[in-house]
């Protein structure tokens, strides 16, 4: 059994890692948006990706492993949460100490990386905002003044009281 613990620690310990890792290309990544960097910020979701991948297999791993212990325990995989398992373990000081603290880990991993993630989200959409606030700019320039119902060769010849031509005398 100490053997299961101890393979589930290692495993914890790892996804603890790469999520740390995906932290910090999430604090880079809130840089990136500030400056607008389009290229940098598509190197850095490269990056994720492969992190991301790291992550999946590590929790299949991690999976497997409960669900080992599960059946040394006799208890439902499904329902099996690292806080049951410290339960479970109370009498090994050693492995429900280590839970405790990869868990713990785990957690304000997790808190940080929602806060950051939170915050890149608000920036990408104030930026998708301002972009769309110039596109529509842009395009009221390119239209003309719509201030009155006038026909085109009207709206030309009159649209100062002017009859279109200069008077020389002035």
């Amino acid at each position: 059994m100490a053997s299961l613990i101890d393979n589930l620690i290692t495993v914890l310990k790892s996804e603890n890692d790469e999520y740390r890792a995906l932290l910090e290309l999430s604090l880079d990544k809130t840089g990136i948006i500030v400056k607008g960097d389009p290229d940098a910020l598509t190197a850095i979701v490269e990056k994720e990706q492969v992190i991301v991948e790291r992550i999946n297999a590590l929790e299949k791993k991690r999976t497997e492993a409960t669900k080992d212990i599960a059946i040394v325990l006799n208890r439902d995989p499904k329902t099996l949460t690292l806080g049951k398992l410290t339960e479970l373990l109370a009498g090994q000081k050693r492995e429900c100490d280590a839970l405790k603290d990869i868990h713990d880990k785990l957690s304000a991993t997790m808190s940080s990386m929602v806060k950051v993630n939170e915050h890149n989200k608000v920036l990408l959409q104030e930026s998708i905002d301002m972009i769309q606030f110039e596109m529509n700019l842009i395009q009221s320039m390119k239209q003309g003044p719509s201030t009155a119902n006038y026909a085109g060769s009207e709206y030309a010849d009159n649209a100062y009281g002017m009859s279109g031509s200069f008077d020389a005398k002035q």
